[in-house]
């Protein structure tokens, strides 16, 4: 995972010859260097800690005059060699040398390891066919050929010694059928099938992309049309042997990049999606991404103009043509935008902006060309027709649990090349996140950091750079360091692992070649405290930790484990001896991908089990773990057991998981029940333990809790067991008015997985051990939410199975014995929070289904009075319409007068009017409103608000004509309460609440008033009324004035002439 942060930084470059071209033809980054090539000239930088330009070539007027400007480029592997071709069809060959003398940068004492570059030509040739009418594809290269495509549609080799081999016409009709395509971000689903007709014309090629691992050219036509080819052993040298294989796509494409660790494609297409193809058995479309979803559509961003895979593979960067860049995960999550996210009507547009209104969002007139650095911490672009910079964006990279070092769910870490972001949520809710600086004096050394590892508590952090480590106390604020600088440069750490207060190091020893494991304490680094050095068989692939085991395993797939044992206390003071014994080694045969990441997951019993069996923690055998899971390169998770080597699939499309069963001791651990959870293009999904046939059964959050996956602009980072909630980062944007482009911050968020939990131990008749964990996070801010989310996903699947017994016409096995939403209801009831969040869950679902739901729930009208008696009333008016639902309209009458009377008391203004017009429309309304929809009530939308609902319909007031006119019974009961309560307010004269009260429930004061004879609003004498305004209307309050002025229209139309003088009097004085 990869997450900007910081400023993007400027490189600025030289101003060439005016040319014709405004647009950089080449960017590229091989071994720490940056490679840019312009239509005039080529500057190398370096792209290391410290952006320095190492050297440069400026071609004279003449040479562009004679032999055109630079327009296509490509660097060696090597980073020795450059080959240009420009507009006249010559190829120029520079060398690239060093000097020996190191740059002095930063001030510091020890030099840097930049060098001063020289970039030498080496021959200039014209090509033959310098006289045709034709035009050039990019150039793709090996060690020792490059090979360009012609818009004849042929493809040309030449060698790195200037060599020219001449052109193949490649046969663009591929052998194997076209694949499906989809339209959407989610999985594919089958297109129509093209073909290529076999008398068109050949159309010309406009891109070649090279993946030497697997052998594979991509050629894309002028057309759109997507062809991958084969190319044999020899390589690049013969072009004949190259052979069309597939055609990909909807004929749409227009750049194309391949991840070859991970085997997918990503094609961009002319519709601004970016189409991600799987081609390591069967080549197949695994899904498309795009910005629809986020309101931008192909008008605003074009079409795709780059593709550009992070170097592990795990994430790609797209660029658009007439705005901006994104990058995107494998599974479809939204990492980073440089788009504004603030709708499609702001200034934010996709017609090119002058400068001051273009502030603040980079790259806002496109994205020509992108580059990932070889650490995936910088990604530079180039804005469309630009010459003068680049920009580079600063990522950092999340602990995935991949390879050879561990990191645990407990702390959230994400490293840049300097530093840490750690996510702090120790002292309040609240999550924050921490940029923790590294130590110059350590850094400005090994720069960039390569490896971190976080202690199974979380409370330390080892981290490892280009040479040595540091140990960081998270408690005390502390670094800990070598002190002895020639021990620390003799460590080349390929992994961390903890092990208790140990730290396991893989460091390789250049010497030899070999590779070995380090055990250090985590109080003292260095050789006199070193507890024990075991030499491994080869480079290992990936490693786990365990208690006292380790898991090391090599290629192809040869499992090692080794049991640690500890004679002595480990402590400052003593210099304990460790042993390392093997116990299992396994050799499995598979054809399948090579594993990313392996895990030990310990067998996982009951704590009453465990006290009862007496099981002793000094019996190796009896903690052993016996499985592990396996997750594959290609997203695959399977299971394997280590006693006899089996392996079943689980699931696919992964792309991190945690084992979380037998990690934590402590009674608070909220999720002991889960055995793992893992993240993918699905979403999350968490995995039980099961002692049946199936010894795991899956939870899939998608399927049983649509809300609960993970938005696609949030990653997963871990877990915090005793909060029940999974903790992920998004990115975020802060704009100054002193800054040319926004600070990109990775903000940390939180999502709850506790009522997935309390379902599983409900599921499993475990009603004690749901309630104490229910308990344990009553105080958490999201508790209701997780309660409601409970009972909806309970209630859903309650339903679903009825329809599908009803369709099946069959009886459910277990219809005798407590379903579990009463289950669910009779847990809910502990809980103050139970009547809020049944009625919220009856006002998500269908109300034909809500008999069934208070069935299990209790009865609508037992759930109303307990709110009214406990004063809860903004519940209790929830409960009315359910009530008029499943009673009738005249029970939900009689409540709604009781409720109106109390709320009136309770001087609940808004909620008063709501029932008002409930009471005023129900009746014979109500059910023949009813028969039309069984989820609208008639009534205004804001009394729709509190139940919940949403309606079309505007507010109405209540006035003479649709109110107090009528004289049926139940208007006559309202007009009475009001009235009544419209007296008791002007007879003790409280102004402020009878204006509160007219606005709330739409009273008709006027009508009142011209028919009101007991004297209640009538004043003894004008002083009296001054006094009473002054002291009920505090006139220097604004609410206050508006108040009088709504009071004062009322008195002029019934004509109170002492109300009338008295209040403007009193307008006079008081202003």
């Amino acid at each position: 995972m990869y997450m900007a942060y910081g400023w993007p930084q400027v490189i600025p470059l030289e101003q060439g010859l005016c040319p014709s071209s405004q647009k950089i033809i080449y960017l590229k980054v091989i071994n720490g260097l940056l490679l840019v090539v312009s239509p005039s000239h080529l500057e190398l930088w370096s792209s290391s800690q410290h952006k320095v330009r190492l050297g440069k070539h400026m071609r004279d007027a003449d040479s562009l005059r004679s032999q055109g400007e630079n327009l296509q480029a490509v660097w060696s592997p090597d980073a020795k060699f450059i080959a240009l071709l420009t507009s006249s069809f010559f190829l120029h060959l520079f060398k690239v040398q060093f000097s020996e003398k190191k740059i002095q940068l930063g001030g510091g004492k020890q030099p840097s390891a930049v060098y001063l570059a020289t970039i030498s030509p080496l021959l200039t040739e014209q090509l033959p066919f310098a006289h045709k009418d034709i035009t050039l594809s990019n150039i793709v290269s090996d060690s020792k050929h490059m090979l360009l495509g012609l818009s004849d549609g042929s493809l040309y080799s030449i060698s790195w010694k200037g060599e020219f081999y001449g052109s193949y016409e490649l046969d663009p009709i591929p052998r194997g059928g076209p694949l499906s395509h989809s339209l959407d971000n989610g999985v594919a689903t089958k297109g129509v099938p093209g073909t290529i007709p076999a008398n068109k014309c050949v159309p010309a090629i406009i891109q070649l992309e090279l993946c030497l691992p697997l052998r594979l050219l991509f050629v894309l036509y002028s057309d759109g049309q997507l062809v991958s080819c084969s190319i044999s052993k020899k390589g690049l040298k013969h072009p004949e042997s190259i052979k069309a294989e597939k055609r990909l796509g909807d004929g749409d494409a227009v750049c194309t990049s391949v991840a070859s660790e991970q085997q997918i494609l990503a094609v961009g297409t002319k519709r601004g999606v970016v189409e991600l193809y799987d081609f390591a058995e069967s080549v197949s479309l695994i899904r498309s991404v795009s910005l629809y979803d986020w309101g931008y559509s192909v008008e605003d961003t074009g079409p795709v103009s780059c593709i550009a895979w992070t170097p592990d593979n795990s994430a790609f960067a797209v660029g658009w043509k007439l705005r901006g860049l994104t990058v995107w995960s494998v599974s479809g999550c939204r990492l980073m935008s440089t788009i504004r996210q603030i709708g499609l009507s702001s200034v934010s547009s996709p017609v090119v902006k002058p400068v001051n209104e273009c502030k603040f969002e980079p790259l806002m007139g496109g994205t020509s060309l992108m580059q990932w650095d070889e650490y995936g911490y910088r990604l530079y672009a180039i804005e469309e027709r630009s010459l003068e910079r680049i920009l580079g964006f600063s990522f950092g990279k999340c602990c995935l649990n991949r390879g050879v070092s561990g990191m645990t769910y407990v702390r959230q870490v994400i490293y840049g090349d300097d530093r840490l972001l750690v996510v702090q949520s120790e002292d309040t809710d609240e999550l924050k996140m921490l940029h923790l600086n590294l130590p110059v004096s350590y850094i400005s050394q090994n720069w960039p950091v390569q490896h971190v590892a976080a202690s199974k508590d979380g409370m330390y952090l080892a981290v490892a750079g280009l040479h040595g480590l540091i140990i960081y106390d998270i408690r005390f604020k502390k670094w800990r360091v070598f002190g002895d600088i020639t021990q620390e440069q003799k460590i080349q750490c390929k992994g961390l692992l903890w092990m208790g207060k140990i730290v396991v190091v893989c460091n390789y020893i250049d010497s030899t070649n070999t590779y070995e494991l380090l055990f250090y304490p985590r109080y003292h680094l260095d050789q006199s405290s070193l507890l024990c050095r075991k030499s491994l068989l080869a480079k290992p692939m990936v490693m786990d930790v365990y208690q006292d085991y380790i898991l090391v395993t090599y290629r192809p797939f040869d499992v090692h484990i080794f049991h640690v044992k500890l004679f002595g206390e480990l402590t400052p003071f003593t210099t304990p001896d460790l042993e390392l014994s093997t116990v299992r080694e396994l050799s499995i045969m598979t054809a399948k991908s090579h594993p990313a990441a392996m895990r030990f997951v310990p067998d996982q019993l009951p704590r009453e089990r465990i006290s009862d069996n007496h099981m002793s923690n000094s019996d190796p055998l009896l903690k052993e773990p016996a499985r592990c899971l396996i997750l594959r390169v290609n997203g695959e998770l399977s299971l394997l057991d280590l006693d006899d080597g089996r392996e079943r699939e689980l699931t696919d499309s992964v792309e991190l998981f945690w084992v979380t069963c037998g990690q934590s001791e402590e009674k608070s651990n909220l999720i002991e029940e889960v055995s793992w959870l893992d993240y993918g293009h699905r979403g999350m999904q968490v995995w039980y333990p099961s002692l049946g046939i199936d010894p795991f059964k899956q939870e899939d959050f998608l399927q049983l809790d649509p809300e609960l996956e993970f938005d696609r602009e949030v990653y997963p980072l871990g877990l915090l067991p005793h909060a029940g909630v999974v903790v992920g980062v998004s990115q975020r944007m802060s704009f100054s008015a002193c800054t040319e482009f926004p600070c990109f911050e990775p903000t940390p968020q939180a999502q709850t997985i506790l009522h997935c939990l309390l379902r599983h131990l409900i599921q499993r008749d475990k009603r004690e051990e749901a309630l104490r964990l229910a308990q344990l996070s009553a105080e958490k801010p999201h508790f209701s939410h997780c309660m409601e989310w409970l009972l909806f996903t309970v209630f859903e699947a309650d339903i679903s199975r009825q329809s599908a017994n009803k369709n099946q016409n069959s009886v459910p096995k277990y219809a005798k014995n407590s379903s579990l939403l009463e289950k669910t209801c009779d847990l809910l009831r502990n809980f103050p929070e139970y009547f809020d969040v049944v009625v919220s869950v009856a006002r998500k679902t269908d109300g034909r289904h809500w008999a069934d739901l208070f069935t299990a729930a209790g009865r609508s009208t037992e759930l109303f009075e307990e709110c009214f008696q406990r004063r809860w009333y903004r519940t209790a008016a929830c409960y009315i319409l359910v009530i008029a639902k499943l009673e009738g309209p005249a029970v939900s009458q009689y409540c709604a007068l009781r409720l109106l009377q109390a709320t009136l008391d309770e001087s609940l203004y808004e909620l008063a009017g709501e029932l008002v017009r409930f009471l005023l429309r129900s009746g014979r309304e109500y059910e023949q409103a009813s028969t039309d929809t069984d989820r609208q009530a008639p009534s205004s939308p804001r009394f729709l608000g509190y139940f919940g609902f949403r309606s079309s319909n505007r507010k109405q007031s209540l006035d003479k004509s649709s109110s107090f006119k009528e004289q049926s019974a139940h208007v006559a009961s309202v007009k009475n309460i009001l009235e009544s309560h419209a007296s008791y307010l002007m007879s003790g004269k409280e102004l402020s609440k009878l204006v509160a009260f007219v606005k709330g429930t739409q009273f008709d004061l006027v009508e009142y008033l011209q028919r009101e004879r007991f004297g209640c609003a009538r004043l003894e004498n004008f002083a009296s009324g001054l006094e009473l305004i002054g002291q009920k209307l505090q006139m220097s309050i604004l609410q206050s004035r508006f108040d009088a002025e709504f009071l004062l229209a009322h008195m002029c139309s019934v004509k109170f002439k002492e109300w009338i003088v008295g209040m403007i009097f009193q307008e006079v004085t008081s202003g």
